[in-house]
């Protein structure tokens, strides 16, 4: 079946082809009753707008790239949400892509869409990227006249919009809330060590610790790969069995998880003598057994915030040279896996 355009529209109501396209697009130049008696034909006929030839003549595609590093990530489902939700009430559509934590795979993917199907893109590093320290790619599109805003993970060196968490401060607040209830022998348990957002972590265990005089045990900063995850039990029990732990803060809820079993298997009451408290504030951590105390990261306000930042940019409602940083404040979210206290 011939699809309808404004040409059939125009000839079959006798109006100009301009009148149409006007009255499509409620111009004040068109009379309530024509644009009425185009939109309805239009409508009883099925009519729907050429979307790539909309996007040629306005130079946009009102399509934006999304780019994460992995699938099953709670917390990079969560940014999801926030951009969908707010490119969908912007009438942006969404092109979602997985680097899968390689570099080879976001230059492809970036080039790729980079040809005129979206006109800005909101991504997070792969991890591969960050340690190679290879960001040209990003370099390039930005300079082609393409906007990035990067969140999470990002690079530094890059003149772009970037949405980040206060990684350090709510580290730092984590291990002072730990010592309030009580624990003084707190491990850190990573899986992310070799990431900047991993670092930031690390160091905000340390800065806890030094700001309540408490001796770093090196023995208690715990670095495990994260694809290792069937191996973490296995990994943190001699650690736990050779040394005194009270409590442990995570960078993750799957190694959060297995340190509940560990202590558990010990003999630990959880939480009356032993504490855990993970990043982020995902499924594992609502359903574990005790449900988990968090630090959230807000990830749909992060995507949320984003997807602002970049249709602002699109749309030429925010002028300003100077890429901006905006950092979401984490939360503690408390649940049965830090013991009760009058704190709460």
């Amino acid at each position: 079946m011939k699809r309808l355009t404004i040409k059939d529209i125009a000839k079959h109501l006798k109006v100009s082809i301009s009148t149409v396209s006007k009255a499509l697009n409620d111009s004040y130049e068109i009379s309530e009753t024509t644009k009425k008696k185009i939109r309805d034909y239009a409508k009883e006929n099925n009519y729907h707008p050429n979307v790539t030839a909309v996007s040629l003549k306005n130079k946009k595609t009102k399509t934006i790239g999304i780019i994460i590093p992995n699938m099953l990530n709670y917390f990079l489902a969560q940014v999801f949400k926030g951009i969908e939700k707010v490119a969908s009430q912007k009438g942006y559509k969404i092109i979602s892509c997985i680097s899968n934590e390689s570099y080879e795979k976001e230059v492809e993917t970036i080039r790729m869409l980079s040809n005129g199907s979206i006109d800005g893109f909101i991504l997070s590093l792969a991890e591969e990227t960050i340690l190679k320290k290879e960001f040209s790619h990003f370099q390039d599109t930005i300079d082609s006249g393409i906007p990035i805003v990067m969140f999470d993970r990002v690079a530094q060196g890059i003149n772009c919009d970037k949405v980040i968490t206060n990684d350090f401060e709510g580290t730092v607040n984590t291990v002072k809330y730990l010592y309030r209830l009580g624990h003084k022998n707190i491990a850190f348990i990573s899986t992310i060590s070799n990431l900047k957002i991993g670092e930031r972590r690390y160091l905000g265990y340390l800065k806890g610790l030094e700001d309540l005089n408490i001796s770093v045990n090196k023995n208690l900063v715990i670095n495990i790969h994260e694809e290792d995850y069937k191996k973490y039990e296995s990994i943190l029990t001699p650690i736990f069995e050779n040394n005194t732990i009270d409590s442990v803060i995570t960078t993750d809820e799957s190694s959060a998880v297995a340190a509940m079993k560990v202590a558990s298997r010990m003999g630990y009451q959880i939480p009356q003598d032993f504490s855990v408290i993970s990043f982020s504030n995902g499924i594992l951590a609502r359903h574990s057994s005790p449900k988990m105390t968090t630090v959230s990261q807000h990830g749909e306000i992060m995507g949320a915030t984003a997807a602002e930042m970049l249709i602002n940019k699109l749309e030429k409602k925010e002028h300003r040279k100077k890429s901006e940083t905006v950092v979401i404040k984490t939360d503690l979210v408390i649940r049965e896996s830090t013991r009760p206290s009058s704190l709460h």
